[in-house]
């Protein structure tokens, strides 16, 4: 999982002038198999040094991550030849898949995959496409972002973030983000945000409409020859936390909606989790 690893990143970025990445990412790509794991890809992201950083690469990385890989002797298939190939020992493969629906995935990354002809599977969370729930992890960012200092209302009374430097700005974020989604319920999380995100002047649906595909650039990726579409579930909410009936609700929901829309049912789906900071607001 790349996305997650901004020191190794880095190291090749810098230190390494790109080449090598295969080898310097052995550890992580272990067997014959890959699967790359992305997010956002874009060459200016609008908040590089914020919180969510870990979730974002250049398609220049990208760009030689692949081009290395290759040398490496991996080959780029589908998703469903993967599944195919494991076990059978027809050489070292990788597969790309992408969370979310990002938009950049259609317009930065999709001409470095076509360069390679390498595919990849995007997977959309509907509700997150719609608008029924806000993209979350962003507003938290545009939340501390807005003021110096930030009011939360918990059940044990106001907590105040100091929000005034960036460090403290990051401390902010990781608590929120642990407040949301390990002290409030996946379906009442949504509106607790959207009452923090205008108590602050922050509009908590930009980010979706700012940065997600809407449906009809997801119907022009789900027509190119190298994306496939799967389901994220319907809400992004992490199942674990819901009850069978409502877990199951979403998982099911989530493939009809799709296929309404594109008239195709996805045949994967990835199940969102969610990766707690471990730091807590300043003192």
């Amino acid at each position: 999982m790349f996305d997650s690893n901004d020191m190794l990143r880095r190291l090749v970025l810098k230190g390494a002038g790109y080449a090598g990445f295969a080898r310097l990412a052995q550890p992580l790509l272990g067997g014959i198999g890959a699967i790359l794991m992305l997010h956002r890809v874009t060459a200016c992201p609008q908040k590089p040094d914020g919180m969510n950083r870990h979730l974002s690469i250049a398609p220049a990385f990208l760009d030689a991550l692949i081009a290395d890989m290759k040398t490496q002797g991996y080959a780029f298939v589908t998703l469903d030849e993967a599944l195919a190939r494991t076990g059978q020992g027809q050489g070292r493969f990788a597969t790309i898949t992408a969370d979310d629906a990002y938009r950049d995935n259609l317009t930065e990354a999709l001409p470095m995959l076509e360069k390679h002809d390498a595919p990849i599977t995007i997977y959309v969370a509907p509700g997150l496409t719609d608008g029924s729930v806000a993209l979350w992890w962003e507003v938290v960012e545009d939340v501390v972002n807005a003021r110096d200092r930030v009011v939360v209302e918990t059940a044990n009374g106001p907590v105040r973030l100091d929000c005034s430097t960036p460090r403290a700005r990051l401390r902010a974020s990781a608590w929120l983000e642990r407040h949301l989604t390990a002290t409030m319920s996946e379906e009442g999380r949504n509106a607790t945000l959207i009452n923090l995100a205008q108590a602050n002047g922050v509009d908590p649906y930009a980010p979706n409409r700012d940065t997600l595909m809407n449906w009809d650039e997801i119907t022009r990726a789900a027509a190119h020859p190298l994306v496939t579409i799967g389901a994220h579930t319907v809400h992004h909410y992490h199942l674990r936390r819901l009850n069978e009936e409502t877990a199951g609700r979403e998982i099911v929901q989530a493939g009809r909606i799709i296929e309404e829309r594109l008239g195709v049912r996805p045949r994967h789906m990835l199940i969102p989790t969610v990766i707690r900071a471990l730091s807590g607001p300043e003192k």
